[in-house]
């Protein structure tokens, strides 16, 4: 919940516009960016209609009509052909000169007769008369030029508003040929009378014509980010009444982004609780490790925002943000299913946090670019061994870093100059050292302050230098190696079932730590010297070897050593029944009580801890045996866990009847290795 409500706030400014009071016709004190993409679909009617309009008429050109008004001047030039062939001139014709021609007006009313009625309607007699009077070869002339001059014009189309004009254009064609002008006169009356409408309007094309140019017209969208007004200048009615659109001058708007934004929060927030939930089942993890994944995720989000108020999109800081941090911490504290949960997390919530404060938008380039620089750091922090290992990490991550950082170049559309790709590169490579630098100054924190223990620290404290170890080799040679072998089948046996082997090991090298207290009362540790439990009563041996889980303890307590470990010292025996020393009290004394000789506890708790507590008694009596076979390390090591599982020493540990059986396989093998034949070398006789 605290982590919902935190990522919730830090994130709020990123959905949320901010509202501006502003009037018409004054004066931007900023610069105004729209925080949605949104169509202004009064711009969009407007753009459409002037579109509309542009729109010119469609026309269809008759052929009809064409071919009509030709044929009635061949019609015209055919009669007057056939008119000569019946009435010849007699002194062109060699004929009867008695014979009387016809005259002029004959002539024209002779052709009228003859001739289509709209031709005689149009034309006047003077006309008539002018062509039936001319010359024949010059007649044919005029023909030929009165033809060409109607087909140029009617190619073109004649509308009503151009009849006019088409009419003069084909009396400039007649005009400008070789006739004389008494020709062209007449011939341009018969192009007036010849030269009509042949364009009729198409009103079916039209309206197709317009719709097509409606259709085309791409809506007018307001983009996210995109400058509405700059700083200084006036607020005109366009752009206030686009302020309006893209709601900057009410709440409005605002709400649906939140809800939106309250909607993702919860979703990210229960995949943390699932995650937590699991770590509590699998590992029996306290509130300190609980505790942890809400810090680090407080602290990544944080330097996330804090690097985003100063991004831009011309300035992409979020390049050398170091997001693997949180990742690296998790996994070294906890788990690697955690840190990769956890990733996806943080690389959603910095798509939002980086959007330029664009509501609806997520910036999908600072997503991939910080789910692939956690994920390469998840991958490549293996083998720790000691701090160096979060450093080749680091160098690991930058390589991934950098050709992520290449892709989004050779991707983009855009060109980069070459200055610009060194500094994204060294950015990629920033953010990498950046995030191993961090880990490794916050490790000791979360270290000290939260008592987490992680794998450097279980490190550090296996090396053979560690105080409390030296202590141990010194004062209790043979506890030591009793702890190095009980560490070895701790280890083998919990990397079996999935259990932290590392914390096995660890845990067994102190986890008879007390024994230094009284180290001869041990008999590992009695070398050459007389068991001095032969001259003290069974209940006061009993007293000795009770305590020395608990010294132990007390000890690592006092050296602070982390609590997992002070948890196996004292766990590690139970309330197991010192056997040895409650039957020779028995024999003894018939009313002794058992509970006497028993270790007061607590039982353990961990799986670590209840293979170290298996472990501990298998060495010993292994290690008691003077010809160990196969056969004796069997039955030992199954008579052993058989024993503490009815004794009920395992019933408070995690662990399964599975996980008994693997574990007392991977037990059985490790010792038969240790415990192998050997060649039995012959000695040299002397001579």
């Amino acid at each position: 919940m605290l982590l919902a409500v935190f990522f919730f706030f830090i994130t709020l400014g990123n959905v949320h516009t901010e509202i501006y009071n502003i009037e018409r016709f004054a004066n931007a004190t900023e610069t105004i960016r729209s925080p949605i993409t949104i169509e202004n679909e009064q711009e969009t009617q407007r753009k459409t209609r002037e579109t509309v309009q542009s729109v010119e008429d469609r026309f269809n050109i008759s052929e009809e009509i064409t071919e009509e008004r030709l044929s009635y001047t061949n019609e015209v030039f055919e009669a007057i052909s056939k008119l000569e062939e019946e009435n010849p001139n007699p002194e062109e014709n060699n004929e009867d000169a008695t014979r009387v021609p016809l005259t002029s007006q004959e002539k024209v009313q002779r052709l009228k007769q003859i001739l289509s009625d709209e031709i005689t309607e149009e034309l006047s007699d003077s006309v008539l008369s002018s062509l039936v009077n001319m010359p024949q070869a010059q007649r044919e002339k005029g023909k030929e030029v009165l033809l060409e001059a109607l087909k140029a014009t009617f190619e073109t189309g004649v509308r009503t508003e151009s009849l006019a004009s088409a009419r003069s254009n084909a009396k400039e064609i007649i005009a400008y040929s070789s006739l004389n002008e008494d020709i062209t006169k007449v011939l341009s009356e018969l192009a007036n009378f010849a030269v009509v409408e042949n364009s009729i309007y198409d009103a079916e094309s039209t309206s197709e014509a317009r719709k097509n140019a409606a259709s085309s017209v791409e809506p007018v969208m307001i983009r996210a980010g995109e400058v509405i007004v700059r700083e200084g200048q006036t607020i005109t009615n366009e752009v206030y009444e686009e302020m309006k659109l893209v709601g900057l001058l009410n709440n409005e708007r605002n709400i649906y982004p939140i809800i939106g934004l309250g909607f993702l929060v919860i979703l990210l927030s229960c995949f943390v609780a699932y995650e937590m939930n699991w770590v509590t089942k699998k590992f029996h993890a306290d509130k300190r490790k609980i505790a942890s994944i809400v810090l680090i995720s407080v602290i990544v989000v944080s330097l996330m925002k804090i690097v985003s108020l100063y991004t831009t999109q011309s300035n992409q800081l979020f390049f050398v943000v170091p997001v693997a941090t949180g990742v690296l911490l998790i996994k070294q504290l906890i788990h690697e299913r955690s840190a990769i949960v956890l990733s996806v997390i943080y690389a959603t919530l910095g798509s939002i946090i980086f959007n330029y404060q664009i509501p609806g938008s997520l910036n999908i380039e600072a997503g991939i670019y910080f789910l692939l620089s956690q994920l390469a750091a998840i991958i490549f922090l293996m083998n720790v061994k000691d701090r160096l290992a979060i450093l080749k990490a680091g160098a690991g991550m930058s390589i991934v870093n950098i050709v992520t950082l290449l892709s989004f170049v050779f991707l983009s559309f855009e060109k980069y100059a070459i200055g610009d790709i060194f500094i994204q590169t060294a950015y990629g490579i920033g953010a990498a050292f950046l995030s191993a630098v961090l880990t490794i100054g916050l490790l000791p924190f979360f270290e000290t302050v939260l008592g987490i223990l992680s794998d450097i620290k279980l490190l550090q404290l296996s090396s053979p230098n560690q105080p409390l170890l030296k202590k141990l080799l010194t004062e209790a040679p043979g506890t030591y190696h009793h702890s190095i072998m009980v560490a070895n089948l701790s280890e083998t046996a919990c990397e079996a079932i999935g259990a932290n082997g590392l914390l096995a090991r660890v845990g067994a090298y102190y986890h008879d730590m007390g024994k230094t207290v009284r180290p001869h009362y041990f008999i590992e540790n009695q070398l050459a010297i007389k068991n001095p439990h032969d001259v003290i009563s069974p209940k006061q041996s009993a007293e000795i070897i009770i305590s020395h889980p608990y010294d132990g303890a007390e000890m690592l307590q006092k050296y602070r050593i982390p609590k997992e470990i002070i948890d196996i010292a004292s766990q590690h025996h139970g309330t197991t029944l010192l056997k040895y020393f409650y039957y020779k009290e028995k024999d003894k004394n018939k009313d002794v009580k058992e509970s006497d000789y028993r270790y007061p506890g607590p039982k353990p708790q961990t799986k670590e801890a209840a293979i170290i507590c298996i472990c501990d008694s298998v060495e010993a009596a292994v290690r008691s045996l003077k010809e160990p076979t196969e056969e004796k390390i069997e039955e030992i090591v199954a008579s052993i866990i058989r024993d503490r599982m009815t004794d009920g020493q395992l019933d408070e540990s995690p662990l399964t009847l599975q996980d008994l059986n693997l574990v007392q396989r991977t037990i059985c093998d490790t010792l038969k290795g240790i415990f192998h034949s050997r060649i039995q070398y012959p000695m040299k006789e002397a001579k």
